[in-house]
């Protein structure tokens, strides 16, 4: 599923992050462990109620073994 967050950090972005993770085989506890965040972080995160910070959306990617363009992106 593609989640657009709205605020002041983007005006839009889509999130594929939860379909990503579950075809990773992960569970949000699992890829929070992975990436050093709590399970409550990647859940606010899919549900597109924080955007993440470059660190973070890059530990996002090398641990689901995508880029970051696959799991956030600008709607075209």
């Amino acid at each position: 599923m593609t989640r657009r967050v709205k605020g002041p950090a983007a005006a839009e972005l889509e999130n594929h992050l939860s379909s990503l993770r579950t075809a990773a085989g992960l569970t949000q506890a699992q890829l929070a462990t992975a990436v050093g965040v709590t399970r409550k972080t990647i859940n606010t995160v899919e549900r597109g109620h924080y955007v993440p910070s470059t660190v973070l959306a890059l530990r996002l990617a090398a641990a689901l073994g995508t880029t970051v363009e696959e799991i956030f992106s600008l709607p075209e």
